[in-house]
Formats: C-alpha cells, structure tokens, sequence
C-alpha cells in the first residue's frame, strides 16, 4: 500500500541536508512526496553571482525545483513567506509578504493545512522543538506543523533532527581537517537538536546517497561565498563519495506520540494502516 509524505521545510536547502534521503526512499518505494517550504530563503547568505541583483529568493525556489527532482518530488510548495533571517536584528517586512517568524501560526498553518487536506497526508514531517540549530524559522516551521496536522488531521507528525551527541562527535572530526569560521559556535550544538533518548526513527537512506548528494549539489547559491570565505554545504561536498555515504547515510526523526521505551522505527510510514 503506498501513502504520502509531506516534508515541511523552513528554506530551499533546509531539505536537503535533514529529510532528502528520506524523501528519496519514499519516492523510489512508490509513495507521494511533496515538499512544502515556508519561505523562499531571500536573506541566505550567498556570493554577489547569485544575490547581486536582488532575485536570490527567485533562485532558490528554482534550486528547489531541482532539488525535488533529483528526489522524485511529486510536488514542490512554497507557502509565500518571506525569509526572517539569522541576524540579531529582524529586518522590515518586504512588499506584500510576511517575514515567517511574524506570520500568525494558525494563520500559516491554515495554508499547509490546505496542502495536507488536498494529499490526504500520511505524514508530516516537520522539525523538533528547538528547530534544529535554532534558526529562529525553523522553530517557527515547529509550531506551525504541529497546529498544521492538527487542524487537518495528519495521522503522524515526524520532527526531524539529529542525535546532538552525534552531531557534535562529527563536529570535532570535522575540525581535525577543515578550519571552521570563527564565528561557528561548537558549543552551541551541545544544546542544538535532539538527545539521543528522543529519536524514535532511524531511517537508514545508504542506498539514496546519491540522491541526497545530487539534491545538496541543487543549491548552489548556498555552497557559494565571497573570496576567501567557506560553506558548510560546499564543505559536505567535498566529502569524497563512500565517506559520503556513511555520514550521510541515515536520517533521525522523533515521533512524539510514541510511547517512551518503544523500539527505534525503520520506516517513516510503519504501522500505519
């Protein structure tokens, strides 16, 4: 029996490095994907090629297009928000759009309910309570997918995130051959994401590493940067291929409906009917 998922993303990129393979899994085993993003990630950073002239929102969208079709995404969405940015100070709202963190959540959430309803939704993906890293969107994409599945519905909500004690163990791996800026907080991921005793899904996505690779490669507004300078996305794709596949090679989810001490899930769509 197949189903549909529906991943939920705060920015074009946002997919690719927490659900792809995921998606990628689903897609290949004859199930419905659609992504939905909550902005066109009009503040991400990027070098003057891509940004110069004011249109980046426009290229991201056009990355995420490509992105879905290197998953097997039946179906891209973009709820109309505009970007809010990572800075200490939140900018002025552009022309005739909301930046995400002031859209009202039931309001925003009425528009992925829409969404839902029309793909009779399986399961949402959306991110765990502290937004993964805390972007103040993705935090923001938390409170509205929740009161999203709710008002439609949505039988299982999957908050996607990482083991914090595995994330900060690569971390430190990372930091014995690549030089991270010196604005990158390491200690800031010791409180980021999700303990371990959280996760109630493994997904083990191997077999769609070149999948998730090709849908990192998409974005490349985001792997780009000024002189000098460095991209974590770029840095991922540097990884040679079967190193690759072996950091990259399973995704984390945390159910929150399911009981505690439950066995870790292997399949995003398990048990359902």
């Amino acid at each position: 029996m197949t189903h549909t998922l529906v991943a939920f993303h705060a920015h074009p990129d946002d997919e690719a490095l927490l659900t792809s393979g995921t998606m990628a899994r689903a897609a290949a085993e004859g199930h419905r994907v659609v992504v939905v993003v909550a902005t066109d990630g009009d503040l991400g950073l990027a070098s003057d090629e891509f940004a110069g002239d004011g249109r980046l929102g426009d290229r991201r969208l056009a990355e995420l297009h490509e992105s879905a079709r290197a998953l097997g995404v039946a179906r891209v969405e973009w709820l109309g928000y505009a970007d809010s940015g990572m800075g200490p100070e939140l900018l002025p709202d552009p022309d005739e759009r909301v930046r995400f963190i002031r859209a009202d959540v039931d309001e925003a959430a009425a528009r992925l309910a829409e969404v839902l309803r029309e793909e009779d939704a399986d399961v949402l993906l959306t991110y765990d309570r502290n937004g993964g890293y805390g972007h103040r969107d993705h935090v923001r994409v938390h409170e509205v997918g929740a009161r999203a599945a709710e008002l439609a519905g949505t039988r299982r909500v999957l908050q996607a995130t990482v083991p914090r004690d595995t994330m900060t163990r690569a971390l430190d791996l990372a930091a014995k051959v690549y030089r991270f800026p010196p604005e990158f907080d390491r200690e800031g991921f010791t409180r980021a994401f999700s303990a371990r005793d959280e996760i109630t899904h493994r997904i083990n996505v191997r077999r769609y590493a070149a999948a998730k690779r090709a849908s990192m490669r998409a974005h490349a507004s985001q792997a780009s940067a000024e002189a000098g300078a460095d991209r974590t996305l770029a840095a991922f794709l540097r990884i040679p291929r079967p190193l690759y596949d072996l950091v990259f090679g399973r995704e984390w989810f945390v159910d929150p409906a399911r009981p505690k001490g439950s066995r870790i899930a292997t399949d995003v769509f398990e048990d359902l009917p």
